[in-house]
């Protein structure tokens, strides 16, 4: 479970994150605040994984902020301004919320500081073992290790995510799949598939086999592959 804080000096804006928050079951915000210090004072005697920060602030800006902290958390910025997103990922930051932001899309940033948060506990480990995910598939949230996922399909407005025994059918665009998975794992192949690296079978000029599954390569993702197979032939 994440424990979070978030920090906007829009109380509507605070709403909206709760209402989102609370229907996301491995995050448990603990305190909202309109007063980047006072957050500051909870810091400092509760355990914070993760914060949902705002940027143009009065008083200090969530930049700043950010830069004050001896050991800042997961940063998850939450902002109307898209000018300082270079500037966010130069601090770190997870992930970037252009205000307003769908369910999708803050769930997609969850994920993202839960596969983070997970590495980092697990980083002792010798073998890297892939984190899991939460898949929205209508009023569910579906935990996926993603050492089982084999493919994603794009078909219409919904993503496919096929797993060895069962699909999950979830309303997500192909962009947001491809920025969910971890490209160290995953590689997209066409306009509608992203693949398992670890599972593909087979390889040729215009298909992937996952297990006994042919797959399509789109020619806009051809290069891709291509030096897929040529770091995978030197290993």
């Amino acid at each position: 479970m994440l424990q979070a804080i978030a920090i906007d000096d829009e109380p509507i804006a605070l709403e909206i994150i709760k209402s989102l928050a609370g229907q996301i079951s491995f995050v448990d915000v603990k305190a909202y605040f309109t007063n980047a210090l006072e957050a500051l004072t909870f810091m400092q005697s509760n355990q914070v994984d993760v914060i949902f920060l705002d940027i143009k602030m009065p008083g200090i800006s969530g930049i700043d902020f950010v830069k004050t902290l001896p050991k800042a958390p997961i940063i998850i910025f939450t902002t109307a301004y898209s000018e300082h997103a270079v500037q966010s990922f130069e601090l770190n930051a997870i992930d970037y919320l252009l205000k307003p932001f769908s369910f999708a899309r803050f769930l997609q940033a969850c994920n993202k500081a839960h596969e983070q948060f997970e590495l980092k506990n697990n980083q002792h480990h010798t073998q890297l073992v892939l984190p899991s995910i939460f898949i929205k598939s209508g009023y569910e949230q579906i935990k996926v290790a993603l050492d089982d996922l084999l493919y994603a399909e794009s078909t219409g407005n919904y993503i496919k995510f096929v797993l060895g025994s069962q699909t999950i059918v979830s309303r997500l665009t192909m962009n947001e799949t491809e920025a969910l998975l971890p490209s160290t794992a995953f590689i997209r192949i066409h306009r509608s598939f992203i693949v398992a690296k670890s599972k593909i079978g087979k390889i040729d000029k215009k298909s992937i086999w996952i297990q006994s599954k042919e797959l399509p390569i789109g020619a806009a993702y051809s290069n891709k592959i291509e030096k897929f197979v040529m770091l995978h032939s030197k290993i």
